[in-house]
C-alpha cells in the first residue's frame, strides 16, 4: 500500500492559479495509477484527473479540461495538479488517490487540502 499526504491548497481569486501536490511512500510508486479528486460542501467526491503510472496516459472531467493538468515525477514518487483560470465551483478539498493500474479503482488516499477560490 501507498501512503499519500497532499499539499499546496489555499485562497485563490477567480481566475488564479494554484499547483497541489501528492507525496507517496512505499513500494513502487510507477505501479499506481494516480488521481486527483475533490469534494465540495453537500456534495460527492468527484472525479478530477487521473494519470497512468509512466505518465503516458491522463484523462480529466469535462468541467477541468483545458484549465487543469496533472502530472507526476516517478524519481520524486510526487503527483501534481496544476489549476489554472480557476472558478468559484472549482472550491473543495482535493484529495489524490493511488490505484492498481488500469482499473479505476482508487484503494489509497490521502487527506486532502483545501481549495477556496473567491469570487
Amino acid at each position: 500500500q501507498v501512503q499519500l499526504v497532499e499539499s499546496g491548497g489555499g485562497l485563490v481569486q477567480a481566475g488564479g492559479s494554484l499547483r497541489l501536490s501528492c507525496a507517496a511512500s512505499g513500494r513502487a510508486f510507477i505501479s499506481y495509477d494516480m488521481g486527483w479528486f475533490r469534494q465540495a460542501p453537500g456534495q460527492e467526491r468527484r472525479f478530477v484527473a487521473g494519470i497512468s503510472g509512466r505518465g503516458s496516459s491522463t484523462r480529466y472531467a469535462d468541467s477541468v479540461k483545458g484549465r487543469f493538468t496533472i502530472s507526476r515525477d516517478n524519481a520524486k514518487n510526487t503527483v501534481s495538479l496544476q489549476m489554472n483560470s480557476l472558478k468559484p465551483e472549482d472550491t473543495a478539498v482535493y484529495s489524490c488517490a493511488a490505484g492498481p493500474p488500469g482499473t479505476e479503482i482508487y484503494a489509497s488516499w490521502g487527506q486532502g487540502t483545501q481549495v477556496t477560490v473567491s469570487s
